[in-house]
C-alpha cells in the first residue's frame, strides 16, 4: 500500500465541484423556505401518501451510510486484513451519506421547529424515536471512528481501542438499519411492509449500495491521483459487491415466493410489483442487480470502467427497490375506504373525476420536491468534496 504524492488541496476540478455543490446547496434551501412558506401542499404527498420522496431518500442515503462504515469496520473489528487503507475514505463518505439522510427527515417534518418538538415531546415507545436515536448516535459514533482512525495512525490511540470503536461501530451500523425496518415493518395495515424479512433485507441492501458507492469513491480518487490503490483491492470489493448483489436478490425472492404463493395473502403485491404501475422499478432492480454480479463476479470484467457500471447499476437498483417498498406500500389499502376521498386527499385532483384521479400511480413528485432533494444530495457531495480536499484521508496504513 502507498501514497499518493497528489497535493493534498486538490487541483483546479475539484474546486469548480465545491463550487457547483455549494450553489445547488443554496438553490435547495431557497426551495425548501419556499415550501416552509406555502405549506407540504406544495408537494404530490396526501393523507393516502403521506410518505414520499423525501423519506424514499431517506432509507436510501441511511443504507449508503450504513454500508460504508460496515464494510470499513469489518476488517478492524475481525482482525482481517484491511481493503489497502480505504477505511478513512469509506467513513467519511459515511458520514456525508448519514447528513444527508437526517437533512431528508427534517425537510418531511414539515417545520423545523418540530425536530425541537420531536424531542421534548418523544414517545420512546416509538419506533419511529428509537430510529431518530439510533442514527444521531450513529452519526456521532462515526465521527468517533474517523476520529480514532487519525489519532491510531499518530500513535495516539492503541489498536485495541480502535477495534473496539470498530465493533462498536458495526453494531450500531446494523441497529439503525434494522430500527428503519422496524418503522415499516410493525405497520400491519399496510400488505407490503409488514413482514419480519423487512430487516435483513434493508441491511442486504445497505451493503449493496454502500459498497458500490465506495468503489465509485475509490476509482474517482485514484483516477485523478489523490491516492494510489493495487488493483487486488478493487478486486475484493467487487467480489463482496457480487456476494452482497446475490444476497439481496435472495431475500427479495424469499419474500416475493412467500407472498405470490397460490392462496398467500401478498397475492395483490406480487402482481403490483411484477405487472403493474411498479413493474419498472421493478425490473429495473432486478435486471440492475443481477447485471452488477455478473459484472463483479467475471474476472475479464473487473476493470475500473465496468466496476463502475457495475456500482452504479447496483445503486439505481436498490433506489428502485426504495421507491418500490415506499411508495407500494400505500397503494393497497388494508381497509376499505377509510375515511371520506376528497380532492385534498389525491394528488392528481385536476384530473376532473375521481376515477380519474386514481389512474395509475396515486403519488408522483412535484418539481418543488426534486429541487430539494437535489439540493441536500448536493449538502452530501461539498461535505464528501470539502472533506477530501481538507481532511487527512489519504491511506496511511500497510
Amino acid at each position: 500500500m502507498t501514497t499518493s504524492n497528489a497535493p493534498a488541496k486538490g487541483g483546479k476540478a475539484l474546486n469548480i465541484a465545491i463550487i457547483v455543490a455549494a450553489v445547488l446547496t443554496v438553490a435547495g434551501i431557497a426551495l425548501w423556505a419556499v415550501q416552509l412558506t406555502g405549506g407540504m401542499v406544495q408537494t404530490g404527498m396526501r393523507n393516502l401518501d403521506s410518505w414520499g420522496l423525501y423519506i424514499t431518500m431517506f432509507m436510501f442515503f441511511v443504507g449508503l451510510s450504513a454500508g460504508g462504515l460496515i464494510i470499513s469496520s469489518i476488517p478492524r473489528a475481525f482482525g482481517l486484513e484491511g481493503i489497502g487503507g480505504i477505511s478513512k475514505v469509506a467513513v467519511w463518505t459515511s458520514i456525508c451519506a448519514t447528513v444527508v439522510a437526517i437533512g431528508f427527515v427534517v425537510v418531511d417534518m414539515g417545520q423545523p421547529f418540530r425536530v425541537w418538538e420531536l424531542f421534548v415531546y418523544s414517545n420512546l415507545s416509538s419506533p419511529l424515536m428509537w430510529d431518530i436515536i439510533v442514527l444521531m448516535t450513529y452519526l456521532i459514533l462515526s465521527c468517533v471512528y474517523l476520529w480514532a482512525t487519525l489519532r491510531a495512525e499518530a500513535g495516539k490511540v492503541s489498536q485495541l481501542a480502535l477495534r473496539v470503536i470498530s465493533v462498536i461501530a458495526l453494531v450500531c451500523a446494523v441497529m439503525v438499519h434494522t430500527v428503519t425496518a422496524w418503522i415499516f415493518g410493525l405497520q400491519a395495515s399496510h400488505e407490503l411492509w409488514h413482514t419480519a424479512l423487512l430487516g435483513p433485507w434493508f441491511v442486504s441492501s445497505a451493503l449493496v449500495c454502500g459498497t458500490a458507492l465506495v468503489i465509485v469513491v475509490v476509482i474517482a480518487l485514484r483516477k485523478v491521483g489523490y491516492l494510489e490503490l493495487d488493483q487486488r483491492h478493487l478486486v475484493k470489493l467487487a467480489k463482496m459487491l457480487g456476494a452482497f448483489c446475490m444476497v439481496d436478490l435472495y431475500f427479495f425472492g424469499c419474500d416475493l415466493l412467500t407472498a405470490g404463493f397460490p392462496g398467500g395473502t401478498g397475492a395483490e403485491v406480487v402482481e403490483m410489483l411484477v405487472f403493474g404501475p411498479l413493474a419498472p422499478f421493478f425490473w429495473t432492480e432486478i435486471v440492475g442487480t443481477a447485471l452488477a454480479a455478473a459484472i463483479c463476479f467475471v474476472p475479464a470484467a473487473r476493470k475500473n470502467g465496468m466496476l463502475v457500471i457495475a456500482s452504479v447499476l447496483a445503486i439505481v437498483a436498490i433506489l428502485c427497490k426504495r421507491v418500490q417498498l415506499l411508495v407500494g406500500g400505500f397503494q393497497i389499502p388494508n381497509v376499505d375506504m377509510p375515511f371520506a376521498m376528497t380532492q385534498y386527499t389525491v394528488t392528481n385532483w385536476q384530473a376532473g373525476s375521481m376515477a380519474a384521479a386514481y389512474e395509475g400511480m396515486v403519488y408522483w413528485p412535484t418539481m418543488l420536491e426534486v429541487g430539494v432533494v437535489v439540493g441536500i444530495i448536493a449538502l452530501g457531495a461539498l461535505l464528501l468534496l470539502v472533506g477530501i480536499k481538507k481532511l487527512p484521508l489519504k491511506p496511511a496504513e500497510k
